[in-house]
């Protein structure tokens, strides 16, 4: 279906975090950094992950998807952000606006899967220890990815369509520095109410559907937990979900204030933008591996063994 037949615009102007050219000179200093750093951090994490044994591991191997998630989730809008940042003219074609809309909602409804899969790994690891490696063989461990991407296609597919049909005819101005799907419904002039249910009714059930899921494996931990005798194991049973429940807490929070508060560019909702697809895909590979002994020491073997050639 061809996007031009539906719009009277073409292209979107994306106003940006300042209108200011220094502080936007800064701002770009600042996200080439974040991004290089994010793009560095993710992809030492995906090497360290594939070449040591001592992380060939259901854990390590979620957390790898993960880290690439968090590149493909970073990819999606950061780019943009800085060509804009040096551009005078910061507009983008209503396609590629659709296109990152797609793209951001693909990766994010992927990690919030993939999220609570790795929430379920912790559950059989700390409540069913004996059990560990028949219920999360490599085989369940593929599949349990695999359909985390086939479900955030799909909800990403399911909202993208109605919003192909939307005639855009009013303010060109998008008070953000991306495209995001609730910014475009007031400068609809066509009926959004069908998007805007689709958008309520998935985000319901992908993003309080997974906190739940998550809420859930963590209540049986949690009790699991105190009920053991030794005080040393039941500090090595927390520590090994820290890392998890504070990517999760950075990912759901921000997720939450973003979506359910309403969209008009106030200076929060673009901070709380930024955390989650700017800040937060370069925190995960430093909290996995900053807060886990067994991560740096294969960062370190890792590195050594590439020194040596």
């Amino acid at each position: 279906m061809a996007l031009g037949n539906h719009s009277t615009i073409t292209e979107f102007i994306l106003l940006g975090l300042s209108a200011d050219p220094h502080v936007q000179s800064l701002l770009f200093v600042l996200f080439l950094v974040i991004y290089l750093l994010t793009l560095m951090g993710n992809l030492t994490m995906l090497l360290v992950i594939r070449t040591d044994s001592h992380l060939h591991t259901p854990m390590y191997f979620f957390l790898s998807h993960l880290s690439f998630l968090d590149l493909c989730y970073s990819s999606a809008t950061v780019p943009k952000l800085l060509e804009n940042l040096l551009s005078l003219k910061k507009t983008i074609s209503v396609g590629g606006c659709l296109a990152q809309v797609f793209f951001v909602f693909d990766t994010g409804g992927t990690e919030a899967c993939l999220l609570t899969v790795m929430a379920y790994d912790r559950y059989v690891a700390i409540c069913h220890p004996l059990f560990y490696a028949q219920v999360m063989s490599k085989q369940i461990c593929m599949r349990l990815v695999c359909s985390s991407w086939i479900l955030s296609f799909l909800d990403a597919f399911i909202n993208i369509l109605p919003a192909m049909n939307l005639d855009f005819c009013k303010d060109q101005s998008i008070p953000h520095y991306s495209c995001e799907l609730p910014s475009l419904f007031p400068l609809s002039c066509s009926d959004v109410s069908t998007s805007f249910i689709i958008l309520l009714c998935s985000s319901l059930l992908h993003g309080l559907g997974t906190f739940f899921l998550i809420v859930f494996s963590y209540a049986l931990i949690v009790s699991t937990i105190l009920s053991m005798s030794s005080s040393s194991g039941r500090g090595k049973a927390f520590s090994t979900c820290s890392s998890h429940l504070t990517a999760v807490l950075l990912f759901y929070g921000s997720f939450f204030i973003r979506y359910l508060m309403p969209t008009s560019g106030s200076p929060l909702e673009l901070i709380t933008s930024v955390q989650y697809s700017v800040v937060t895909p370069l925190l995960n590979p430093l909290i996995y591996s900053l807060k886990n002994n067994e991560v740096k020491a294969a960062v370190r073997r890792t590195f050594r063994k590439y020194l040596k050639y």
